[in-house]
């Protein structure tokens, strides 16, 4: 990603602080600093004015930032970051200091505001919302991360056979991203047989798969800094009885009926309904508990929220999961999830998985 990028983000927010009147931003956020200055270290602070911006990061970074940041001078720390954070917005005399609330604990807030005469002010939402439409170079990266879950996905599927264990197959799988040239999983890889596939983020234990079982995989990787997730549902050697083909199709179809509204000036809300409803109508609301899809970029999950209680309206550039499911206690589920770019008429799916019954 080239310099262009990273100082049009940095502008943005600067534009933003000067229409609020901040004095200065500051980070700790590593996928907030990752993305305002392209240092994808796990241990910094970014100080942002109007004119100028800083990386603080210690020694264990500091060749590391030296290569990868664009758009902030790069100054080496020791000791307590908070403290030479707090030096530094002392010294330059900033009065007004915006910080995202969600990113700073109570302790660090303490810790800045004893040692800053500054008057600290939360700013919610500020780089998230920023973050919410990819650029193209943004864009390329999910896609790519998606064809790479796919295809890790089809190659863990080649070593199903009975006896082997759910927590085997996800470890596999996280392989198989690793094998294929990514940084790692996005999140720890769901996979659950059977009856736990009711689930919805259940964790993999020593389950042993079995003929007519069901198979739940939720995962994604991490490539190049941004994540991919994606779900599918299987069968194993054969058909169960009829209610898992009927729950399996309802889902199926109220994911479609979801990815049919997405495009951008639609609400979150509607996006929502439109899965819910149908499910709804089948008579399964009750078993569809957790909300139809949300952000990825640099994290799995980030802003938009899509659920009953979002206030967020699509924009283009925006990529969302849409992921509605069906869970059945002590039965099993179903859960179909594609990641999508927002257009202005619509939106372009990464996912080229079919989506039909598939039996393994």
């Amino acid at each position: 990603m080239n310099n262009h990028h990273f100082e049009k983000r940095m502008g943005a927010l600067q534009s933003a602080m000067a229409k609020h009147g901040w004095d200065a931003f500051i980070s700790v956020d590593p996928s907030d600093n990752a993305y305002l200055t392209g240092f994808h270290g796990s241990t910094s602070a970014l100080l942002v004015t109007c004119q100028s911006a800083k990386l603080l990061c210690d020694f264990r970074y500091i060749e590391q930032a030296a290569a990868q940041v664009r758009t902030a001078q790069v100054v080496e720390c020791a000791g307590n970051l908070d403290l030479r954070l707090a030096e530094q917005l002392e010294q330059a005399q900033l009065k007004h200091i915006a910080f995202e609330p969600s990113t700073i604990s109570v302790a660090r807030h303490q810790t800045l505001e004893t040692n800053c005469s500054g008057e600290f002010l939360a700013a919610s939402g500020i780089c998230s919302e920023l973050r919410s439409c990819k650029d193209p170079g943004e864009i390329e990266r999910i896609a790519a991360a998606t064809a790479l879950a796919e295809e890790s996905l089809e190659a863990m599927l080649e070593h199903l056979k009975p006896g082997v264990s759910e927590c085997a197959l996800a470890g596999l799988l996280e392989y198989e991203f690793r094998k294929r040239g990514a940084q790692g999983a996005s999140f720890d890889s769901i996979v659950l047989f059977g009856d736990r596939s009711a689930l919805p983020h259940g964790k993999p234990g020593d389950r042993a798969l079995k003929s007519g079982d069901i198979i739940l995989v939720d995962c994604g990787c991490v490539l190049d800094g941004y994540c991919s997730d994606l779900t599918r549902t299987f069968v194993f050697c054969r058909i169960l009885d009829g209610w898992f083909s009927e729950i399996y199709e309802t889902t199926r179809v109220a994911q479609e009926m979801a990815l049919q509204v997405v495009r951008a000036g639609v609400s979150a809300q509607e996006v929502d309904a439109a899965a819910r409803g149908y499910i709804m109508d089948a008579g399964y609301g009750d078993n569809f508990g957790h909300g139809t899809g949300h952000g990825v970029g640099l994290e799995v999950h980030e802003a938009p929220r899509i659920n009953t209680e979002s206030r967020a309206v699509l924009k283009t550039g925006m990529v969302v999961t849409v992921e509605p499911g069906i869970y059945l206690p002590g039965q099993g589920g179903v859960r179909i999830e594609d990641l999508v770019v927002v257009t202005d008429d619509g939106c372009d799916n990464f996912n080229r998985l079919p989506k039909e019954l598939r039996i393994l």
